[in-house]
């Protein structure tokens, strides 16, 4: 049994109330809590997920004194399964950006493409570097890359910028180890390397529909657009544009004023990293970008095609497939192949590594809070009474974790608190699933997630200035390219659960 098991099964369930319509009562008034803490008040998700928490168990007719340990449990659990690999999630990234191979990735890429091709090599750069990448980082390395590109070949802005965009949204929602999939993975239970499997399989297609496909529909809607000048090269400060909310993500609030930017405003850039002497290899890059996701795909194969959890091979496997495992291995590969290759000495190469984990405080918080409002959830008997609930009335549990992930998005506009909380309420209904089952359940909720990005979205601002668009032309296309994904991802998953 692992750690996260071990505290999971710790706390036992609260003593509530018998009745689900108060237990719905219970669901409705803490989510509605949380939404107007985080988009009224702007109160940090942490907090307001804790409150919520609070006052649900309040309604549910639970003991406060037995509520601090259920939250707790919850809040534990998930950090230990969670926290540590958003942390060797963002050692990898932050390493991939300072060493330059981020850009090693673009400029090999776009070498080889033709004017026509450069919507789809926008959509593989994005990809490729969406895989380690949180959302706003990927953002903020592409969107030189997208200008300079627009640019230099007099191509339409809107139809690079949304493969762009789409790749990185993509690879956020659907493909760990991105927070909001690890998230799910470790509230239902779900095998990450299917997971990872068949996110990349709902991946490609959605990518394809939402990024190369609909950028010439946006490019319509919008109309055409000046070239801005490259990001944090504007006049003023840099913090006076928008920013993420820190949880790495496209969501969050919009932060105060961002309404009223006009298409000029200063865009946001990250602090300048440490110069590199050299850039490191194309392929050094690649193969250490897709080093976890070979080691998780490795062991979802040998576990499906040994099936002996005695034999030796699939044991070996079990271990360096593990995301922990997976994560520390291409983190210390690319401490040498990134970090080392670039010219850094062991020193700058240790302060890459260890600037990239006070940004992701604010993440590990928001989720362990998610994990303990998820804990309490089910405690107080919410899970079952939405199983009851969805047997009685013949939903589909893949629909019904989009469904509930799509409302919270639109109320919250975060895709981490829909995300944690879809999850929590839907838990019980994985109990039953096989592997693939509950995995495509993780994509489903983080489908959801992802839908109609709108103003009370950090990510809504950070697209619009740094792409110099109105809020109607960022309506039209960030906004709808989200869900075009959303949509198109449930699409291909509903079937695919027949097949699987």
């Amino acid at each position: 049994m692992t750690p996260t098991s071990l505290l999971a099964a710790a706390a036992p369930a609260l003593p509530h109330t018998d009745s689900n319509g108060r237990l719905l009562l219970a669901v409705l008034l803490s989510i509605g809590t949380i939404v107007l803490l985080i988009t009224k008040l702007k109160l940090h998700p942490f907090l307001a997920l804790t409150l919520g928490s609070g006052l649900l168990a309040a309604v549910a007719a639970a003991p406060f004194d037995k509520l601090l340990t259920s939250f707790s449990t919850g809040f534990g659990s998930t950090v230990a399964g969670v926290g540590l690999l958003i942390g060797l999630g963002a050692m990898l990234g932050k390493l991939l950006a300072d060493s330059g191979g981020a850009n090693t990735v673009a400029d090999t890429v776009l070498a080889r493409t033709g004017k026509r091709g450069l919507p789809w090599a926008m959509a593989l750069i994005a990809a490729v570097l969406g895989l380690p990448l949180f959302f706003e980082v990927g953002v903020v390395l592409l969107i030189p890359i997208v200008l300079l590109v627009a640019r230099r070949g007099k191509v339409p802005l809107m139809r690079i910028g949304i493969p762009a965009l789409a790749g990185l949204s993509v690879l956020h929602g659907l493909v760990p180890p991105h927070p909001g999939p690890l998230v799910a993975v470790d509230a239902l239970k779900a095998d990450l390397g299917v997971t990872l499997a068949l996110g990349l399989l709902i991946a490609v297609p959605t990518l394809i529909v939402a990024g190369p496909l609909f950028a010439r529909i946006a490019e319509r809607w919008v109309g055409p657009l000046d070239v801005p000048a490259a990001p944090g090269t504007g006049t003023g400060s840099a913090s006076d544009g928008p920013a993420a909310d820190g949880d790495g993500t496209p969501h969050g609030t919009a932060p105060a004023g961002t309404g009223t930017g006009t298409a000029t405003a200063t865009r946001t850039a990250l602090p300048a990293a440490v110069r590199p002497e050299h850039v490191p290899r194309f392929g050094a890059v690649l193969a250490t970008i897709l080093l976890p996701v070979v080691l998780m795909l490795g062991k979802a194969l040998v576990d499906v095609v040994v099936d002996d959890p005695k034999a030796g091979v699939q044991r070996f496997f079990d271990f360096i497939g593990s995301p922990l495992i997976a994560l520390l291995a291409a983190v210390l590969l690319a401490m040498v192949t990134l970090g080392r290759a670039a010219g850094f000495t062991k020193g700058q190469v240790s302060d890459s590594v260890a600037a990239s984990l006070g940004p992701i405080a604010g993440i590990v918080f928001i989720v362990g809070a998610g994990g303990g409002f998820k804990q309490t959830l089910i405690d107080v008997g919410v899970g079952r009474a939405v199983s009851a609930w969805a047997t009685d009335w013949h939903v589909s549990a893949l629909l019904l974790g989009w469904l509930i992930a799509v409302l919270i998005r639109l109320a919250t506009g975060s895709a981490t608190v829909a995300t944690i909380t879809a999850a929590g309420i839907v838990a019980p209904l994985a109990a039953g699933m096989s592997s693939s089952h509950s995995a495509l359940l993780v994509l489903a909720i983080g489908a959801g997630s992802l839908f109609f990005s709108h103003v009370n979205d950090a990510g809504f601002w950070l697209v619009k200035e740094y792409f110099g668009m109105s809020v109607g032309q960022t309506v039209k296309s960030w906004s709808v390219m989200e869900t075009v994904i959303s949509v198109v991802a449930i699409a291909l998953i509903l079937p695919l659960s027949l097949i699987v």
